[in-house]
C-alpha cells in the first residue's frame, strides 16, 4: 500500500497578510501587494519547503517560473505603464520563495530608494483590487 505524504501548499501568513491574491498559474501562486503606491506584483512558486532560490529549481521548474516572470512583467508593464521595472527573489524576512515584480516612477515616494525602506503605505481600493485582479487574470491566463 502507497500513502500520499505530500504536505499541501502553505502560503506563508506573511506574505498572505501583506496583499490580494489574484490566482493561480503554472503551480504559482500570483499575488498583488496592498501598496497602492507602487505596482508590486508577488509570484510565489508552489514548491517544497527548503527551496528558497530560483537556482534550487529543476531545469523544467526554472524555465517555468522564469516564463512566469517574463509575462508578470509584460502584464506590470502594459497595465501599469511604470518607468523601471525591478525583480527580484530576495527572501531576506520571509524564506518562501517568492519574487517581486515592481513598477517604479521618478516620482514615486521612494525613488529612487528601494521600495522596501518606504514606511508611508496606501491601500487599494476594493474597485482597483478588482480591475487589477480581472486583467491579470485575462492578461496572464490565472485561475
Amino acid at each position: 500500500m502507497v500513502f500520499n505524504l505530500r504536505m499541501e501548499f502553505q502560503l506563508h501568513p506573511r506574505l498572505a497578510a501583506g496583499g490580494f491574491e489574484l490566482g493561480r498559474v503554472d503551480g504559482c501562486r500570483v499575488l498583488l501587494k496592498n501598496q497602492a503606491e507602487f505596482p508590486w506584483i508577488l509570484i510565489v512558486p508552489e514548491v517544497a519547503d527548503g527551496i528558497e532560490d530560483l537556482h534550487q529549481l529543476d531545469e523544467r521548474r526554472y524555465a517555468e517560473v522564469a516564463g512566469l516572470i517574463r509575462r508578470v512583467s509584460l502584464f506590470v508593464d502594459d497595465y501599469f505603464r511604470p518607468e523601471k521595472l525591478n525583480v527580484g527573489c530576495i527572501g531576506n524576512m520571509v524564506r518562501q520563495m517568492h519574487i517581486h515584480v515592481v513598477g517604479r516612477h521618478s516620482d514615486d515616494p521612494a525613488w529612487p530608494g528601494t521600495v522596501w525602506a518606504y514606511e508611508g503605505k496606501s491601500a487599494y481600493a476594493p474597485e482597483a483590487v478588482e480591475a487589477i485582479r480581472a486583467a491579470a487574470r485575462e492578461y496572464l491566463g490565472l485561475e
